[in-house]
């Protein structure tokens, strides 16, 4: 495998993205967004938004850095965009206007591509540490290391967005409106913190 790949870099890249990515941490997020759903639908949601965040990141991985530099975009600002967008989505969340998402035209669920897709799991955290990642590549067995890490990360991601309907089915109505405001409450937390990183940041740089 080692001739494939580098193994100490694979296990760095999957480790820091499951950390930030937090696969068992999307699941009261998911069962919020998708909570007036059927089974089918919410598990089209699930593939959808792996897809979204899978193609974002490796999109970034590749040409964010390029394309952050010709539009004169530094890192922070991405991540202060990325936690108001969060927040918004947050403050529906503890309101409960997220409870009935509203279907765009050919039966897509729009929360699956926004804000579930990104920036939630392709978030700024995401984004930034596959950037530096690919940066360090300098061959193929570095590469593939990176790609496996970001593929076996999508996979955790998935497999705990598709069995959510056991939690659903677990905690029934009432209690998956609870997990709405809880959600709610972190995704705001998330949020803040992201913006409160990205002004430091900003200040540092002054």
């Amino acid at each position: 495998m080692s001739r494939l790949l580098d193994v100490q870099l694979f296990i760095s890249v999957f480790v820091t993205l499951f950390v930030i990515m937090d696969p068992p941490g999307t699941v009261p997020v998911f069962l919020a967004l998708t909570s007036s759903m059927t089974q089918h639908q919410r598990k089209r949601a699930a593939r959808q938004a792996i897809a979204v965040s899978f193609g974002v990141i490796l999109g970034f991985a590749f040409f964010g850095q390029q394309v952050l530099t010709y539009l004169h975009v530094t890192l922070p600002a991405l991540q202060a965009a990325g936690g108001l967008l969060l927040l918004l989505i947050a403050m529906e969340l503890l309101t409960g206007k997220l409870e009935d998402p509203t279907p765009v035209p050919g039966g897509a669920v729009n929360v699956a591509m926004v804000p579930l897709g990104t920036p939630l799991l392709a978030g700024p955290g995401a984004i930034v540490a596959t950037m530096v990642y690919a940066q360090q590549v300098d061959g193929t067995k570095q590469w593939a290391a990176v790609l496996l890490g970001l593929v076996l990360v999508h996979a955790c991601l998935y497999l705990s967005m598709r069995f959510a309907d056991v939690v659903n089915r677990v905690l029934g109505s009432s209690g998956t409106s609870l997990i709405s405001r809880i959600a709610g409450l972190l995704l705001a937390a998330i949020a803040v913190q992201l913006l409160a990183e990205a002004v430091l940041t900003f200040a540092r740089q002054v």
